[in-house]
């Protein structure tokens, strides 16, 4: 039989030929992409084994049909690309579970989009969408859908097949309307939208029973009609320009939480009494805190970061159930000494302040467990910071601390203990004391000499040390290093480091 005669391939043959070629091809994209072998595997085993693949910010504007057969993939993260579109063969990821795709330039989705039925996350923010597909509906699994800043003026009927949809932002669009197919969405719990579609939810708001969290945006007014959304736990006012409450906000009696402007909070406190519920209070556009603040007596979480802040009043320290307060990012300068009166508090955020000194009753917070004091002018501690009995974080980068008071030992629960770029010259024997302390960060400071008691930190797993002017380590933190059988990371000067290790080679 001749050539021209011979049996064709068959087609299984022929496929398997073309599929060969697909690793190559895939490989090639990414060197032409300049993707790291560690973001993508040259290594077609270990390709096909990935469950997740982080490819952000690599600039890349197209993606190859090949990402199809990563078939084990159940995240795919592509956000902040150039992405216009996407192949057809994104459909082939049928274990997908989160795809991110936020800040491209995509104007539409392909229809494929809808076979990926294990789906629970889709990020689509920051793109140029102006129209869904249809297929979206068939997003069985999905629970969060976020849609903010596209260039969406309508929604397909489709969306409300969306039935364990829980969270979606419709933020930063062209809606001139809330689609009816919205009030198909029966396991909604957390929906983001401009301020003048906010009627038109109202009125769904019969067949959105598991609704809880109300996020506004470019409001100058808010209507009565909020206080029919009785079920609302967490409301959110940020991004609108309201120059009061209206009376109806007192009909949210299941209210836990609202984020609004500072300049209302008068307002808020004096409907507190008919807010029962309300535990969380985020507050921005702040110079100055009212004592009347004291009044929130319910308040177990109190966010002020991020205003204006030069101090605090007395009245702080009725807020006897505090759990957390956050005061991070503002110009405080000193604290009350009633700060001491918080004795439920738990975490306490003082980053990025101007505190020269602390109040001797800060000791007085006897559950606080994380307290934050990054980026201040600390040049000593008070000695009560010994009586901080449950504290596990202790953040002081960035301060003018010379010294640390021998009570540091008694913090007994201690877990890390952060000392970055302070003005150290040595460490009190008492550090050796803190038996549970696994991170200690002591870089940027003027150590010359170690305690020998730093061998007794059994349960260190991380110790900074690069930039002091160290000429050795105690002997028994070199036995500790031993010891630990590789369980303790120690980071040194280059110089000091060589031998150092050739000194515990010699042990």
């Amino acid at each position: 039989m001749t050539d021209d005669h011979k049996k064709p391939k068959s087609r299984t043959q022929t496929l398997a030929t073309i599929d060969d070629g697909w690793f190559e091809r895939l490989c090639a994209w990414a060197d032409e992409s300049d993707i790291q072998e560690k973001e993508l595997p040259r290594n077609k085993a270990k390709l096909l084994a990935m469950q997740e693949l982080w490819l952000n910010r690599a600039r890349f504007t197209t993606l190859p049909v090949e990402i199809g057969q990563l078939g084990n993939l159940q995240g795919l993260y592509l956000w902040d690309n150039q992405l216009t579109s996407l192949p057809a063969e994104i459909g082939q990821l049928g274990n997908l579970q989160t795809l991110d795709l936020w800040s491209n330039k995509l104007s539409t989705l392909p229809p494929e989009i809808g076979r990926l039925g294990k789906l629970q996350t889709l990020e689509l923010r920051g793109n140029k969408l102006s129209t869904l597909p249809p297929e979206i509906g068939q997003l069985g699994n999905l629970q969060t859908l976020d849609l903010q800043w596209n260039k969406l003026s309508t929604l397909p009927p489709e969306i409300g097949q969306l039935g364990n949809l829980q969270k979606l932002d419709l933020r930063g669009n062209q809606l001139t309307a809330l689609p009816a197919a919205i009030a198909q969405l029966g396991n909604l719990q957390d929906i983001t939208i401009e301020g003048h579609l906010l009627l038109e939810l109202i009125d769904m708001a019969p067949y959105l029973p598991k609704l809880k969290s109300l996020s506004l945006f470019n409001l100058t007014a808010l209507p009565a009609e909020i206080g029919q959304l009785g079920n609302l736990q967490t409301l959110d006012l940020s991004g609108n320009e309201l120059t009061a409450l209206p009376a109806a906000i007192t009909q949210l009696g299941n209210l836990q939480e609202i984020t609004m402007d500072g300049r209302l909070l008068l307002e808020l406190i004096d409907m507190a009494p008919h807010l029962p519920n309300l535990k969380s209070l985020i507050l921005y556009n702040l110079t100055t805190v009212p004592g009347e603040i004291g009044r929130l007596g319910n308040l177990q979480s109190l966010d002020l970061a991020w205003n204006r802040l030069t101090n605090l009043p007395a009245e702080i320290g009725q807020l006897g159930n505090l759990q957390s307060l956050d005061l991070a990012l503002n110009q405080l300068t000193n604290l009350p000494a009633e700060i001491g009166q918080l004795g439920n508090l738990q975490r306490l955020d003082l980053s990025d302040n101007q505190l020269s000194t602390l109040p001797a009753q800060i000791g007085q917070l006897s559950n606080l467990q994380e307290l934050d004091l990054d980026n201040n002018e600390l040049t000593a501690l008070p000695d009560s910071i010994g009586q901080l009995g449950k504290l596990q974080e202790l953040n002081l980068r960035e301060n003018q601390l010379t010294a640390l008071p021998p009570e540091i030992g008694q913090l007994s629960e201690l877990r890390r203990l952060d000392l970055w770029d302070n003005q150290l010259t040595a460490l009190p024997p008492e550090i050796g004391q803190l038996d549970n302390l696994q991170g200690l960060n002591l870089e940027w400071n003027k150590l010359t000499v170690l305690p020998p008691e730093i061998g007794q930190l059994g349960n260190l797993k991380r110790l900074y040390l690069i930039r002091n002017p160290l000429t050795d380590l105690p002997d028994s933190l070199k036995r500790l290093y031993l010891e630990r059988n590789g369980a303790l990371e120690i980071t040194l000067d280059n110089k000091l480091l060589d031998r150092v290790l050739a000194e515990i080679l010699n042990l």
